[in-house]
């Protein structure tokens, strides 16, 4: 049976959506924005996928003769987050959007966290950027020993520690008790984050052993779906974690974009009868979080020019749907996410070449659209676009 395979370029937004004035984000346009801040972007690879039909991107042109189909998806569930985003891709819309804390967490919640993890206190509990805080408050953290807790716009609590103050297998169990004793029932966030770094004297950095602790998706999702039709599925990147590991017959953790698109390459090589999902997250932790657009800039035009050895590694009869789960503009005001719809390319040697997909409804039609490849009946929300995608359509 031929494979599927869906890459998330994380944080890689085409345009505000209608709704964005309630997330404060009206005016965003991550690929619009960088590709003007920067002179224009060049993008041949995903240009010829058909990536400058969806929008205007400065430097990328409209192509009447693309070999991928195009169109650009908005998304039902509330929220901005990786998890609800991930949720929605894989079928599962968030109807109520994950609780945030803009200001801190409640102190009975801090309370409660020093109490059920046996700690002497806590620093921090502010919105901030992961690699600010740790500067920030790092020494003291060493002198205290006291973990460094703090979140974003989005629904986390993340824990920082420095790795010879508190061990790794320490973090990891503190954020289990966190995430199973403390942010429960109405505080449930979507994720519990362990952040380790390293470093002395004011010069810390954050290391690779993060862990991300999910909410276990509240209803079925695409994972459930193949595995109960014995077709092979296969996480690489963070959507392992994403998920809560469900249903996720393979997991590969990666460390950078460019692993994973090895790892993706790999697997498309080796695997039959399988549906892979992959997670780029560079763009997102390195450069969009970071205002950085000429780092975001650099990640695109890295995963452009490996685009081909991904369709290359094709098979005839295989489906490669490359899309986002939210926007992280670097030009917007502020380091978080922001309300966008994303990115849909669609391609395979045997489907129609240049189809204006249009705008979807939910970013759900694209674990629709694998289920009604693959000729599976599902409760998946969603409406699938394959027919659109048959050559009778031409």
């Amino acid at each position: 049976m031929p494979k599927t395979v869906v890459i998330i370029l994380d944080g890689v937004g085409v345009g505000f959506t209608p709704d964005a004035a309630d997330y404060n984000d009206v005016g965003c346009n991550t690929l619009g924005n960088i590709a003007k801040k920067i002179g224009g972007l060049k993008l041949p690879n995903l240009e010829q996928l058909g990536i400058g039909n969806i929008i205007d991107i400065p430097g990328i042109a409209k192509r009447s003769d693309c070999i991928g189909n195009f169109g650009k998806m908005k998304e039902l569930s509330k929220g901005k987050d990786s998890t609800t985003g991930h949720w929605e891709i894989g079928g599962l819309i968030t109807d109520k959007q994950f609780p945030v804390y803009p200001s801190g967490f409640p102190k009975e919640i801090i309370n409660k966290f020093i109490k059920l993890n046996g700690l002497s206190g806590s620093l921090g509990n502010k919105a901030a950027s992961g690699t600010v805080i740790i500067v920030e408050l790092g020494e003291e953290h060493i002198r205290t020993g006291y973990p460094i807790v703090y979140t974003s716009a989005d629904s986390v609590f993340q824990i920082a520690a420095h790795e010879e103050v508190i061990p790794i297998e320490k973090l990891y169990e503190i954020c289990e008790v966190t995430r199973n004793r403390v942010m429960i029932g109405e505080h449930a966030v979507g994720r519990i984050i362990a952040r380790p770094f390293i470093g002395s004297n004011g010069n810390f950095s954050r290391t690779y052993k993060r862990k991300d602790y999910v909410l276990e998706p509240h209803g079925e999702i695409i994972f459930d779906v193949l595995v109960q039709n014995d077709i092979n599925t296969i996480g690489i990147g963070k959507i392992n974690d994403l998920f809560a590991y469900r249903n996720i017959n393979k997991q590969i953790k990666t460390k950078t974009n460019l692993e994973g698109i090895a790892e993706t390459i790999k697997f498309i090589n080796e695997g039959e009868n399988s549906y892979l999902m992959t997670n780029l997250v560079d763009f997102d932790v390195y450069f969009g979080h970071r205002n950085d657009s000429e780092g975001f800039a650099k990640a695109l035009i890295e995963f452009d020019n490996h685009l081909p050895k991904l369709l290359t590694a094709l098979n005839e009869a295989d489906m490669l749907i490359i899309t986002s789960d939210h926007g992280n503009d670097p030009t917007f005001p502020g380091t978080d996410h922001t309300r966008e719809f994303v990115p849909l390319l669609v391609y395979g040697k045997n489907l129609v070449k240049g189809m204006n997909i249009g705008l979807r409804e939910t970013f759900a039609d694209v674990s629709k659209t694998i289920c009604d490849f693959y000729g599976i009946s599902n409760r998946l929300s969603g409406t699938s676009f394959y027919p659109l995608l048959q050559p009778k359509n031409v």
